[in-house]
This record gives structure tokens, C-alpha cells and sequence, in this order.
């Protein structure tokens, strides 16, 4: 049996709905607030990254015990990410100031895996908009994993982060209404 053709079920609707607002939300706040200062912007994304980490990994946890496919990698993710966004959360200025570098190589790396895993359950779903997802991911992995020690590399990752998590989440709001109808 192909990955296409196998049967996995879908994120419930609402998880979607949820995390694309939040992704939305996250997008809109750098791509059109006024943040007065680099610092200020990096430090409410290093902040709102990690919120958004720790919801995450929650969802991914409670999905895995709604649909057992495929539930190692989502395990696996949702404690990654859990992981994460606790230790952000918990440091953020340790995270935001005294190691930026490896900051955006452990995102950019997150961002592989998590296009990655994507990508594979898109397949195996037939979900296009979760393909997309997977590409934008890493895509965005891939370049924070190219780049990460240029200067000003921090404020790139701003930029590249609010347009994938607007697009993102904009694309995660109508698969969640997609679903939900059909």
C-alpha cells in the first residue's frame, strides 16, 4: 500500500482553527506592529515562539491519543516541542540575548523536522494545505540553517517568521473550515 493511499485520520478541525489563529495572530504582530526597538520585537517573538511551542506540542500529544498513526513521531514532536517552548519560556532572555546564533540553528532545524513530518503526513493524508505547511517549513528551516551566523541574522528570522506564520496560519484556518464542512 502507497503512503497516498494509506488511512490516516485528521487533526480535528478546532486544533487547526487554533493553531492558525495563534500562527495569524503571531504573523500580523511583526509584520505590521510598531515594535519600537530589534530588542523589543525579539524578545515578544522569543516569547510568543515559546507559547506557541508548548500549544503545540499539547495538541500534538492530545491528537495522539485521538489517532494512533503515526504516534512515535508525534511523541516525538509534541515532547520537542513542549521541551522547548518551556525552556524559552522559562529563559527568555538567555534565549533571545546570550545565544542568538544557536537560537536560529536549533529553529532552523526545528523547522526540517518539522517540514519533514509534515510533509510525511501529508502524504500519507492527502492534505495539500499540510504539504504546504511542510514546504514553508522547510523551507524556513533551510534558510535559518544556511544563514545563522551572518549578522542581523536575528532580525531576518523576524521577517521570515511572521510572513510563514501569517501564510501558515491563514492556510491552517481554511483547512480547519474545510474540514469542519466536509
Amino acid at each position: 500500500m502507497s503512503a497516498t493511499a494509506m488511512e490516516t485520520k485528521t487533526r480535528p478541525w478546532g486544533f487547526l482553527l487554533i493553531q492558525g489563529i495563534a500562527l495569524v495572530v503571531i504573523g500580523a504582530v511583526f509584520l505590521w506592529s510598531p515594535a519600537k526597538t530589534r530588542a523589543d520585537a525579539w524578545m515578544l517573538l522569543v516569547t510568543l515562539l515559546g507559547i506557541y511551542w508548548v500549544i503545540g506540542g499539547v495538541l500534538d500529544l492530545v491528537h495522539m491519543f485521538q489517532d494512533h498513526t503515526a504516534w512515535a513521531w508525534k511523541l516525538f514532536m509534541g515532547v520537542i516541542s513542549i521541551m522547548a517552548g518551556g525552556y524559552i519560556l522559562m529563559y527568555p532572555v538567555a534565549s533571545a540575548l546570550a545565544l542568538p546564533k544557536i537560537f536560529v540553528l536549533v529553529l532552523g532545524i526545528w523547522g526540517v523536522i518539522q517540514g519533514t513530518v509534515a510533509l510525511i503526513m501529508a502524504f500519507r493524508s492527502g492534505s495539500w494545505a499540510m504539504g504546504i505547511l511542510g514546504v514553508i517549513a522547510l523551507l524556513f528551516g533551510f534558510i535559518l540553517i544556511g544563514d545563522y551566523s551572518l549578522p542581523g541574522m536575528g532580525l531576518t528570522f523576524i521577517w521570515v517568521a511572521a510572513l510563514w506564520a501569517f501564510i501558515g496560519g491563514i492556510i491552517m484556518i481554511v483547512q480547519a473550515f474545510r474540514q469542519r464542512s466536509a
